[in-house]
């Protein structure tokens, strides 16, 4: 048979295959409502953290009698030292928790007490841990020195004067980047390329079990080699993951479009102006709305990850990834037969590296430039989702262009080695039946036959 046949049957599987999915009305209505979905979502969770954020009462018995002076009521916490509140009514008294405050003797650690019945959140407990600390720093500075609370208070107020600005050193030239831009958009798309590889590999998987069980295959390969099969199945569905991303990207970009549309012509020149100023260093010499300033921190937030390298880098990793697993999906559903729990088992050898890598993703977006990171971002089973993390913080500064070309030769390799050990797997396992298969019994068929 001819290299040219070959890959014309190749073709017309995974035209079969794309085509199949793409006019399937799940495929158009996941497309198109899963962004506004998405958007949606992040919409409701800004308005209902911003309008439903708790406001505790904290009742405070204080032996030292200062931390009135310091500790102010606030929309987020309300201290109360009425003398007649203890540990045992605070409760009844209205108040969400007591706070126990000992003497403090200078240069020796004490510990205080928070005692509730309802425990406060993570970040309420941080600030009055806070609070509390700058109280003790405020009360030693008045008792060592001639300055009065007042002008204590005054210096703190004024005090919020400066504001960094973070740049990425490219050598002679340096680019605004920021921590938010590349934290946000390295979870999404390492979430993305893991939300991917499992949905469309394990689309491959369903879809060669159901032409096993019904007997499909079984004429398909009569006329086509099984690993043609296999990688006109895989092609097929990859093309599929990648239309719906790239109309994604469509969709996302001309929301943009129309979003600066309907912003007003004046408040878009003040924007410019803020951001011709900030690029010449003197934002006093811009005075401008709070609505252009805030217009100005959005596109500032958006335009700092270099989105070109970010877009060419998700390509590859989610069609390496895809590639390297989808292979693999597609060797247990031939080996399986009509039952679902022999697909799980199998499947937990393959699933595990995928999700033990999010969780790596999780740690390497706090710190991308950690040996964790830099190895999990290398190795093939990890690299797709680990490595996407690392990239919107900068290459060649935390991503060194060498463990970027390494990290990307290692993934072709893997997923060369994952498609040829699962064409032989998938060769011998499309047509055997009845027999209840195990990863023993697909590695004597990849490797002994």
């Amino acid at each position: 048979m001819s290299k040219n046949t070959h890959n014309n049957k190749i073709w017309l599987i995974t035209r079969r295959e794309y085509f199949t999915r793409v006019r399937n009305k799940t495929f158009l209505l996941s497309t198109f409502l899963l962004p506004l979905m998405i958007i949606l979502f992040i919409a409701g969770s800004v308005i209902v953290a911003s309008q439903g954020k708790s406001r505790y009462r904290i009742a405070v018995i204080d032996a030292n009698g200062y931390f009135k002076n310091y500790l102010k009521t606030d929309s987020a916490l309300a201290f109360d030292f009425s003398p007649g509140i203890d540990t045992l009514n605070y409760a009844d008294k209205g108040c969400t928790a007591v706070l126990i405050i000992p003497l403090l003797p200078e240069g020796q650690k004490t510990i205080y007490r928070l005692k509730y019945k309802k425990q406060l959140g993570l970040a309420a407990a941080s600030d009055l841990e806070q609070r509390i600390g700058n109280a003790i720093v405020d009360h030693q500075i008045y008792e060592k020195t001639s300055i009065s609370r007042s002008r204590l208070d005054s210096i703190r107020k004024n005090a919020d004067i400066a504001e960094m600005h973070s740049f990425e050193d490219r050598g002679t030239v340096a680019k605004a980047s920021s921590q938010g831009a590349s934290t946000a958009v390295g979870y999404v798309s390492g979430i993305l390329i893991y939300m991917l590889t499992f949905i469309y590999g394990a689309a491959v998987m369903r879809g060669v079990m159901e032409e096993k069980t019904n007997r499909i295959a079984e004429v398909i390969v009569s006329s086509v080699k099984p690993f043609q099969l296999m990688m006109g199945k895989i092609m097929g569905i990859g093309a599929v993951g990648l239309t719906q991303f790239l109309l994604w990207v469509i969709f996302l970009f001309g929301l943009t479009l129309v979003a600066q549309l309907l912003i007003p012509h004046d408040v878009m020149r003040e924007v410019q102006q803020l951001q011709q100023a900030n690029a010449m260093g003197n934002i006093s010499a811009a005075p401008v709305s709070q609505t252009a300033q805030k217009v100005s921190q959005i596109t500032g937030f958006l335009s700092a990850p270099n989105w070109g390298l970010i877009l060419v880098c998700f390509l590859f990793y989610f069609i390496g990834g895809y590639l390297f697993y989808s292979a693999l999906f597609a060797a247990v559903g031939s080996a399986v037969n009509e039952d679902v729990q022999e697909a799980q088992s199998l499947m937990l050898p393959i699933t595990m590296p995928v999700i033990f890598s999010f969780f790596i993703m999780t740690i390497a977006v706090q710190d991308p430039g950690g040996k964790l990171a830099v190895w999990a971002s290398i190795i093939p089973f990890s690299s797709p989702i680990v490595m996407m993390a690392r990239i919107p913080f900068g290459v060649p500064g935390t991503v060194p262009w060498w463990q970027l070309a390494l990290s990307m030769t290692l993934l072709v390799a893997g997923f060369i080695f994952t498609v040829w050990m699962a064409g032989k797997i998938y060769r011998t396992g499309i047509l055997m039946y009845g027999k209840k298969p195990t990863w023993k019994t697909m590695w004597k068929w990849a490797f002994k036959a």
